[in-house]
C-alpha cells in the first residue's frame, strides 16, 4: 500500500487486502484495469518498492566543497528529491578525506534506502560502495573513481569531461591562436581531472606552439583564494605580453584568477574555464571581465539526474553502469545577447535547452511530482 507522502497529499487509504492479493502497486488498480478505491485519486504505474515504504530517504554526500558548484548540485539533488516526496539529507566533507568516509558509514547504518557519492577518489570509496551493496542500499556514484563500475548495480555518473575541456580549449585556440602562452589551473587525483587533463595533453601535442608558463592548482575549502593568489603571484613575474591566457580546468579555479587579473589591471589575459554558477555568471557580465568563456553542465540538473537514477534503482528498475551528461559552451559573446543580467535559469534563453532534461524522468515520477505540487 501506499504509504509515502503521496497518501497525505491525497488523503489516499489502500485497503491491507491489496497488498495482500498480491495488488500492492496500488496505481495499477483493480484486475479490470480501473483506478483502485473509487473515489479517490491514485499514482499510476507506481513501482511496487515505492509503493511500499513508509518513508524513502536518500543520502548525498560529496567530498568537495566550498564552492557554488557543490552548492547548486546539493541543491539540485535535494529539489528532485523532495519533489518525489523523498527525504533528502546532504553533506559535503570539504575536502576532507576522513570525514567524506566516516559520513558514508554513517549512511550505511543510517537507515537510507539509496545514497548518491560525490567526488569519491580513492580505494577506501570502492571499499565503502561494496559495504553499501553489502547491506542491500544501491549507490550512485557522480565524477568518481572507475573502479566503482565493477561494482554490480552502481551507476557511474560524470559530466562529459572530455567535451568540456574540448569546448574550453578549443575557444582558447580560436581566439589566442595555436602559438599561445598560457597558465594551466588545474589539479590531480580527481577522476574529472585526469579526463581534463588529458584533452589538455592532447590539445598540447596537435598545437605544437601552444606554451605552458606555469601551472597550479590546490583543491580545499579555500581553492579560489589560494587561486587569486598564487596568480597575483605570477603576474608579477610576468609582465604584459609573456601570458595571453589562462585555461582553469574548475570554476574555482577561473574565479580566483579572475579576481587576481582584476586587482593587478591585467585584463589582457583571457580566461577559458570549465563548470558554471551564478557566481561564474555575474563575473564573466562584469565591464572588462578576463573571463570569457566556459563549457559547463548544470550542477543541479547533475544533482536531480543522479537522484532519478537512484530512485529507478530503488523501484527495482534497470540503470546503465555509466551515464555523462551533455555539455555546453557559453562566452561572453552568447551572454551580451541578453537584454537583461544572465543567470543560471534565464541562460535557458539564450542556450536553448540548458538545465533541463528528461533523461531517466519516468511517468511514475511526473505523477509523484504532481501528486506533490511539483
Amino acid at each position: 500500500m501506499i504509504k509515502t507522502r503521496v497518501r497525505a497529499v491525497f488523503g489516499l487509504v489502500i485497503a491491507i487486502a491489496i497488498v495482500a492479493s498480491g495488488c500492492g502497486q496500488a496505481n495499477k488498480g483493480n484486475s479490470n484495469g480501473e483506478a483502485a478505491n473509487e473515489g479517490t485519486k491514485t499514482i499510476e504505474n507506481l513501482p511496487a518498492a515505492i509503493a511500499a515504504k513508509d518513508e524513502i530517504k536518500l543520502m548525498v554526500i560529496r567530498k568537495i566543497g566550498g564552492d557554488d558548484h557543490t552548492a547548486q548540485f546539493l541543491a539540485g539533488a535535494k529539489q528532485e528529491g523532495e519533489a518525489l516526496g523523498f527525504k533528502v539529507d546532504t553533506f559535503s566533507a570539504n575536502g576532507d578525506t576522513a570525514k567524506f568516509h566516516d559520513a558514508i558509514a554513517q549512511a550505511t547504518d543510517g537507515g537510507y534506502d539509496g545514497v548518491i557519492i560525490s567526488h569519491g577518489d580513492d580505494e577506501a570509496t570502492v571499499a565503502d560502495v561494496q559495504k553499501l551493496k553489502d547491506k542491500g542500499i544501491p549507490v550512485v556514484a557522480f565524477d568518481s573513481v572507475n573502479e566503482l563500475t565493477a561494482i554490480e548495480g552502481v551507476t557511474l555518473t560524470s559530466q562529459d569531461d572530455e567535451a568540456l575541456a574540448q569546448y574550453s580549449l578549443d575557444q582558447l585556440v580560436k581566439e589566442q591562436g595555436e602559438e599561445a602562452k598560457i597558465v594551466y589551473l588545474w589539479v590531480d587525483g580527481f577522476p574529472p581531472m585526469v579526463r581534463r587533463n588529458k584533452i589538455y595533453q592532447d590539445t598540447l601535442a596537435k598545437y605544437p606552439g601552444i606554451k605552458e608558463v606555469e601551472r597550479f592548482g590546490v583543491a580545499n575549502d579555500n581553492t579560489s583564494v589560494d587561486t587569486q593568489n598564487a596568480v597575483a603571484a605570477m603576474l608579477t613575474k610576468h609582465p604584459k605580453g609573456e601570458i595571453d591566457a589562462i585555461f582553469a580546468t574548475w570554476d574555482a579555479f577561473a574565479s580566483g584568477a579572475a579576481r587576481a587579473i582584476v586587482e593587478a589591471g591585467r585584463t589582457e589575459i583571457k580566461i577559458y574555464g570549465i563548470d558554471l554558477s551564478n557566481a561564474d555568471l555575474q563575473i564573466m557580465q562584469e565591464e572588462n571581465s578576463p573571463w570569457v568563456a566556459t563549457a559547463a553542465v548544470d550542477p543541479k540538473m547533475i544533482g536531480a539526474v543522479n537522484v532519478r537514477l537512484l530512485a529507478k534503482k530503488i523501484a527495482g528498475e534497470e540503470t546503465p553502469s555509466t551515464y555523462n551528461l551533455e555539455a555546453a559552451l557559453i562566452d561572453q559573446e552568447g551572454l551580451k545577447k541578453s537584454s537583461e543580467p544572465v543567470n543560471m535559469v534565464n541562460l535557458a534563453d539564450i542556450l536553448p535547452g540548458w538545465g533541463t532534461t528528461d533523461a531517466f524522468e519516468e511517468d511514475w515520477m511526473k505523477s509523484l511530482k504532481a501528486a506533490n505540487g511539483k
